[in-house]
């Protein structure tokens, strides 16, 4: 199916080939890559293929290695999606509220974009998306949890999209390390028209290293592959993420401080008066009403606290986006909120 769905001249396309495909292993003079010869501990190429980073990733996700793209940031795998599926007249589809990014990476190749807005409580449509999907729409981004909303998509929500599209459904899941439902990564051998999204950037801490992930069927995998940039992910972002993913319990233990400070801050911030409402999140972050949501925004930004104006989305009116941040960073942005009059 996956073939089918690709762009001809993706099919056709031989990737480019470096040199360090062209020699596996380790030597002792490299004179192939017409590197700087002398050693500076970054004077060589990094792998290409990212294969020591993708094992490990193998092994926490409990996905064979043929099923992952590691990319510059999980940006780079949506804008080769789109590169890999969409054709002249033929467009994406998003469901806004959501990441912006989508869009964007449609429109800087000339592509159209099909909205399907979600309900006003931030449901799905789906007879909207299946419609839109049926009007040429051949590749549909949903972002579970969902930015800026916080809201993660159940099986049933994913499936039921899925079982109607007829191109590929990118789920985002960015946030999933802070949610309590499953990933959709338990759906990829049973829908090939499935790709999952993820990143090192958020739960494990390396938004500096920009190191995204992609999960989908080997055919597809390897149609990015093709078409990323040989040497897209650099040796110290390799490096570090190997050192980052090897302590898990780090990991674990930020999770769960940020997921209970995400608890303290809904619980606290509902009791303030300018507060309209708090919304369910599963992310690392919350969608709050407020009742005069800009001059709230200028306030805290006056007092050195800087969270994002998402009024002008779909159903978010009225609306700031919070990230979770420290115990002491979350005392002061409640504490300016209080003040706020």
């Amino acid at each position: 199916m996956i073939l089918k769905l690709l762009r001809p001249h993706v099919r056709a396309l031989r990737g480019y080939s470096t040199a360090r495909d062209e020699f596996s292993g380790t030597a002792q003079v490299y004179l192939d890559a017409n590197e700087n010869p002398f050693e500076s501990d970054l004077n060589r190429y990094p792998d290409p293929h990212c294969r020591a980073l993708k094992q490990r990733i193998s092994e926490l996700k409990g996905l064979e290695r043929e099923r992952i793209f590691i990319g510059n940031g999980s940006d780079e795998a949506i804008d080769l999606l789109v590169r890999a599926l969409v054709a002249p007249g033929q467009m994406i589809i998003t469901t806004p509220p959501t990441y912006g990014m989508y869009a964007v990476a449609a429109q800087a190749h000339g592509f159209s974009v099909i909205e399907v807005p979600m309900s006003v409580d931030f449901s799905l449509d789906y007879d909207g998306l299946a419609h839109a999907d049926a009007r040429g729409g051949v590749l549909t981004f949903l972002c579970s949890p969902n930015n800026p909303t916080g809201g993660q998509l159940s099986r049933w929500d994913i499936e039921q999209v899925l079982r109607r599209s007829n191109g590929v459904v990118v789920v985002d899941e960015a946030y999933i390390d802070f949610a309590a439902g499953a990933s959709a990564c338990t759906l990829l051998k049973e829908y090939p028209h499935l790709v999952v999204l993820q990143t090192l950037s958020k739960a494990w801490g390396m938004a500096g290293a920009r190191v995204g992930l992609a999960f989908g069927d080997p055919h597809l995998i390897a149609a990015l592959s093709k078409l990323k940039l040989p040497y897209n992910v650099n040796a110290l972002s390799q490096r570090i993420a190997l050192e980052r993913l090897a302590d898990t319990e780090l990991y674990a233990q930020q999770v769960q401080r940020i997921v209970r400070e995400r608890e303290r801050l809904t619980s606290e911030l509902s009791k303030i008066q300018t507060v309209q409402a708090v919304f369910p999140s599963e992310g690392n972050f919350l969608l709050v009403r407020c009742v005069d949501e800009r001059r709230l925004f200028e306030a805290l930004r006056m007092q050195g606290i800087i969270v994002r104006d998402r009024s002008y989305d779909v159903h978010c009116s009225g609306c700031l986006r919070i990230t979770v941040g420290t115990e002491a960073e979350n005392d002061r942005l409640l504490e300016a909120v209080r003040g706020f009059v």
